[in-house]
């Protein structure tokens, strides 16, 4: 039988965290140790993703860590990479998952969104009760979303979206996507859009025989003459560094949870050998 984890630290890191911050990272080790760590191995055969975590990790203040007010944890960045690697050290997928709720939708409804957005969304997504989903990447578009052929054009009061994207971690749980488009009527700047995931023309679908993050939920969107009223433009978007303001976002949680994954690494090893 496996021993629990106490800790990896050869560099005395532990020694440069606050009292806050050592409690923040002990509070998130033993939700994980006691609530991730005996299930993942079963979730990860099965290609299943742990619903039952996703209220007690917005209880924890998971979600949206870092943003001030709308009922988030306030943490400094410190505390939210801790987390991060706490929850990587149980697993990848679930990880990504936080990223995308906090980092990839509530960060950008919170930077770019209006006040009505806001106050409609983060409450409700810091406690797990709305989940998110954030849609850039497409088929034929990875790693060069300049080339997106999402497009949303003006129609009256509304915006018609038209497109695919594609790797979309919790695409089939989401409540709300933020859907990256060009925007006809305006030269095809790329806007950012809140979409209900329940509107007429709006299909997800899940990618299934993942040799990795097989806990995690991973989808395909297609939007075919999805209407969205113009409120559901995130107005402070404007062009492509709007999404990639984001993705540095995500990309300071993975960091930490790549850390997280290596101490796992280490400490499986150790307890096999």
């Amino acid at each position: 039988m496996a021993f629990k984890f106490k800790s990896v630290d050869f560099i005395g890191f532990d020694s440069l965290l606050s009292e806050d911050e050592r409690m923040v990272r002990d509070t998130a080790r033993l939700f994980i140790e006691d609530n991730l760590i005996p299930i993942i191995e079963e979730c990860n055969r099965a290609e299943r993703f742990p619903k039952e975590l996703i209220a007690p990790m917005g209880a924890l203040g998971f979600y949206g860590a870092t943003i001030e007010g709308y009922g988030c944890a306030g943490m400094n960045n410190v505390e939210y990479g801790l987390v991060m690697q706490e929850t990587e050290r149980g697993d990848s997928g679930v990880r990504s998952f936080v990223s995308v709720q906090s980092a990839l939708v509530m960060y950008p409804i919170h930077a770019f969104g209006s006040n009505a957005q806001k106050n409609e969304w983060l409450p409700q997504m810091a406690k797990g009760e709305k989940l998110g989903c954030f849609g850039l990447t497409e088929p034929d578009f990875g790693s060069n979303p300049a080339g997106m052929r999402t497009r949303a054009k003006r129609d009256g009061g509304d915006y018609i979206l038209n497109g695919e994207k594609m790797w979309i971690t919790s695409g089939t749980l989401a409540d709300v996507a933020v859907i990256w488009a060009k925007v006809d009527d305006e030269g095809g700047k790329v806007r950012g859009f809140l979409v209900d995931t329940k509107l007429p023309g709006f299909r997800a679908y899940d990618v299934h025989g993942k040799w990795s993050l097989r806990a995690s939920v991973t989808s395909g969107l297609s939007l075919e003459d999805v209407r969205v009223p113009a409120e559901a433009m995130l107005p402070g978007s404007g062009g492509l560094k709007s999404p990639l303001m984001c993705l540095n976002q995500a990309r300071y949680g993975i960091s930490w949870g790549a850390v997280g994954a290596a101490m796992a690494c280490y400490d499986t090893a150790l307890q096999y050998s």
